[in-house]
């Protein structure tokens, strides 16, 4: 917010511009202009920052970026709860576990503690294979977990992706889901990575 504080008050003092006038524009209160320029007290909101430029005129965009997983919804918390039912109850359970250093915001759904740590992601929808495998990837080179498992809802529209990608994925995801299901409920570690689907 400080860089775009001293944009704001360059651009009003390059237009030769009093705060005053600013707020008249922009339909602010002159103590919200200079709150603004000054990047002190609440930052604006949104509306009040497209006026403020505007009024110098300026444009506001912002950009969105990835820092950490989406909050989960209930259908994938119903999924992690199905595998619940099926894991050996040796296994040690840890949810929202972080991956990698301070600040790092990525986190496994799901760690399954026995002789090693299988790092597990839940997907009720399935949309972009390539970028779904570059993140799992990240995270298991950066987690220090042995295995990974995908775990995903049998839906028909997800049945149908993996179907389609599934040779592209058996590098990172070898077994299937009897081969996990099995270990999982025995006890043991997968031998590999893999998908589950229930």
């Amino acid at each position: 917010m400080a860089m775009l504080a001293a944009e704001l008050r360059d651009a009003r003092l390059g237009a030769g511009l009093r705060q005053s006038h600013v707020a008249r524009v922009a339909g602010l209160s002159q103590s919200r202009v200079s709150r603004t320029e000054r990047d002190v007290g609440l930052p604006p909101r949104v509306d009040e920052l497209t006026g403020h430029a505007a009024a110098l005129g300026l444009r506001v965009s912002i950009k969105l970026y990835p820092d950490g997983s989406p909050v989960r919804d209930a259908p994938q918390l119903e999924l992690i709860e199905q595998l619940r039912a099926l894991v050996h109850p040796s296994f040690g359970w840890r949810t929202e576990v972080l991956v990698g250093t301070h600040g790092d915001l990525r986190a496994w759904d799901l760690v399954l503690d026995g002789t090693a740590s299988i790092g597990i992601d839940a997907e009720t929808h399935l949309h972009d294979i390539q970028a779904l495998q570059r993140r799992l990837e990240a995270k298991w080179r950066d987690s220090g977990v042995a295995v990974i498992v995908l775990l995903v809802s049998g839906t028909h529209h997800n049945r149908s992706v993996l179907r389609e990608h599934r040779r592209a994925l058996a590098s990172t995801l070898p077994l299937d889901g009897r081969e996990i299901l099995g270990a999982l409920r025995a006890g043991v570690v997968p031998k590999a990575s893999g998908i589950l689907i229930l």
